[in-house]
């Protein structure tokens, strides 16, 4: 099974949240730390896998979501 966890900072709040990818997740999770929210989800996912019954391989990917603003100066 592919697993894909979107990674997400929000600007407004100052934390990252987590968005599963797959319809089968209702994972959801947050932290002021992209290593710690890592953690949180590799912990979370075998839990909500075993809560649903499957039972095999798991591929856990990781997409990561920062938009990145700044002003350009011409010069």
């Amino acid at each position: 099974m592919k697993c894909i966890i979107k990674l997400i900072w929000s600007e407004d709040e100052m934390f990252w949240y987590s968005k599963s990818l797959n319809d089968e997740f209702g994972l959801t999770l947050e932290s002021g730390s992209l290593d710690v929210l890592i953690e949180r989800v590799k912990t979370a996912v075998p839990d909500i896998l075993n809560e649903i019954g499957f039972s095999g391989e798991v591929d856990l990917s990781f997409e990561l979501d920062r938009p990145l603003k700044f002003q350009a100066v011409a010069s």
